[in-house]
């Protein structure tokens, strides 16, 4: 059993080495065991940062990761809890995401996503046989325990996992990620142990043909699909996969809770316990190339959200979107993001998909990294013009901005991708979607003050997210001449997401600083 909260200090028993990743309110390093030199992951929560509620989920976190022992859970070795900060120390998970390790491999057959799927049920099994029931899972949070071949599934963060009464039903809230969300949650009824497997068959689902079997841009469409239960298996692609598996995601995919099947009755189910006999070993590539896709697009979403977490200006934390009665609504376009009760409010940036503290990987080197608050562009890689991609990227940005130079509101739509979205001062902390907002300055601002216009893109530095997908980070040094003759400089840090649809690059998101330098309302907007 994992040792309670100890009284000594952590560094008497711990060497903390480099960072593995970071959230709002904590951050992971390696660390050393100094009496035995092992290694573990050491989520590090700064609890000064905590509300009340905040940190008693902390403690329940700590509470549920302490009863879980099995081969298939990153498990909690210890729980270390000092004035200011409190320490998880975990096993060090360095084989990164299941769906990741999946596309890179040779041969990937449908037997093979029976195992995958079996070592799921085993952790989610387990879970439940100790009255936990995860509420988060997804590909996010299934990680390889090394990056040796054959090397165990591991479940991973337990931020939203709550404690149940046998089969008790009841109204825990409204939690989880939005296409992996079961018809309970989203009618508001009693749920309990059913949403994860629930979970598991729209997982399991996407292991057979790489793509999901509930999707849609706008989030009320992917919830009535859900809440339908309306899914299909569409040819060619589902025509090569058996009847048995088809069973089980039907069996998982049960729209009423009590008539789903259990964990340990989908362990006795023939496609999992009998693989040899039942399912197909024939090599799947279309689902590999799908899969390389769904994530990509999830990586793309990654880099969005961490964008937004890097700013820390969240003091609405909300994306605007116009009704067709032009009232504003707020509400989440992700189909990745986890949300939680109260995340419309304040938390959901912070606890939810973003904090990715929460899950105990160790970041390859190329792993992304988004500019980062009172961070100058000057003080990151400069080497970004190493491939013809890379230069693809930087183009497209300066073509984009001089579209703006030039207050051309055709030419930026076209680069411009119709949900942009956006963080910038004139948006007052509010994330902005669509191109409305930015219209407004292309007819009133942009163009129509100056008299010449030079930008200068310093220190670029871009990261490839993919095939289909890029960030980019640089300092915009704007310089202008006004209608009065005089000379002005302006200087503001941005970041683009950039997303290839159609073999066409358009922007996706961006996040713009503060401006230095004169009115930020003449050239820096946008």
């Amino acid at each position: 059993m994992a040792a309670p909260a100890a009284c000594t200090r952590f560094s008497d028993n711990y060497e903390l080495k480099e960072e593995l990743g970071k959230g709002a309110f904590s951050v992971v390093r390696r660390c050393v065991q100094k009496s035995t030199g092992l290694e573990f992951a050491a989520k590090i929560i700064n609890t000064k940062k905590l509300s009340a509620r905040d940190f008693q989920k902390l403690e329940r976190e700590a509470r549920i990761c302490r009863k879980l022992q099995h081969p298939n859970i990153v498990r909690l070795h210890d729980s270390i809890q000092e004035e200011n900060f409190h320490y998880l120390v975990f096993d060090l998970v360095t084989g990164g995401e299941l769906f990741e390790d999946i596309v890179a491999r040779e041969f990937y057959s449908e037997a093979d996503a029976s195992h995958c799927i079996q070592q799921i049920l085993e952790s989610v099994n387990h879970c439940h046989q100790n009255g936990v029931v995860h509420r988060d899972l997804k590909p996010e949070n299934l990680l390889l325990a090394s990056k040796q071949k054959g090397a165990a599934v591991k479940l991973a963060d337990f931020g939203l996992a709550i404690e149940v009464q046998g089969e008790q039903q009841a109204w825990f809230g409204f939690a989880g990620t939005p296409g992996y969300l079961s018809p309970e949650v989203l009618k508001k009824e009693p749920y309990g142990k059913p949403v994860d497997i629930w979970a598991c068959g729209v997982i399991l689902y996407i292991l057979l043909v790489g793509y999901p079997p509930f999707w849609d841009e706008d989030q009320h469409r992917l919830y009535a699909q859900i809440k339908a239960g309306a899914y299909d298996y569409p040819s060619p692609e589902w025509d090569t996969v058996t009847p048995e598996a088809k069973n089980l995601i039907n069996q998982m995919l049960t729209v009423n809770p009590s008539k789903r099947i259990t964990a340990s009755e989908a362990l006795k189910h023939p496609w999992i316990c009998q693989r040899e006999r039942v399912a197909s070993v024939v090599h799947r590539q279309e689902t590999v190339d799908c899969l390389k896709k769904f994530n990509a697009r999830r990586k793309l979403k990654g880099a969005i959200l961490t964008t937004m977490l890097a700013t820390r200006n969240f003091s609405s934390r909300s994306i605007i979107t116009k009704k067709s009665d032009g009232s504003q609504v707020k509400e989440s376009t992700d189909s990745s993001t986890t949300l939680e009760d109260d995340d419309v409010k304040e938390d959901k940036l912070n606890k939810a998909g973003v904090d990715r503290s929460s899950t105990v990987i160790a970041k390859e080197p190329e792993e992304i990294r988004i500019l980062c608050p009172n961070k100058t562009c000057s003080q990151l890689s400069t080497n970004s013009y190493g491939s013809a991609r890379k230069q693809e990227i930087i183009k497209m940005t300066e073509q984009l901005i001089e579209a703006i130079n030039t207050g051309d509101y055709e030419a930026y739509t076209k680069i411009c991708d119709p949900h942009l979205t956006a963080f910038e001062p004139e948006a007052l902390g509010n994330l902005v979607e669509g191109m409305d907002f930015h219209k407004f300055y292309f007819d009133n601002v942009l163009g129509k003050n100056c008299k010449a216009v030079n930008t200068t893109i310093l220190n670029p530095h871009v990261h490839l997210l993919g095939e289909d997908a890029a960030c980019i980070a640089y300092v915009r040094l704007t310089q202008y001449m006004d209608k009065q003759g005089q000379a002005h400089t302006q200087q503001s840090e941005e970041t683009r997401v950039w997303h290839k649809r159609d073999n066409k690059w358009q922007n996706v998101h961006f996040h713009r600083s503060g401006v230095t330098g004169s009115s930020p309302f003449t050239f820096a907007h946008k």
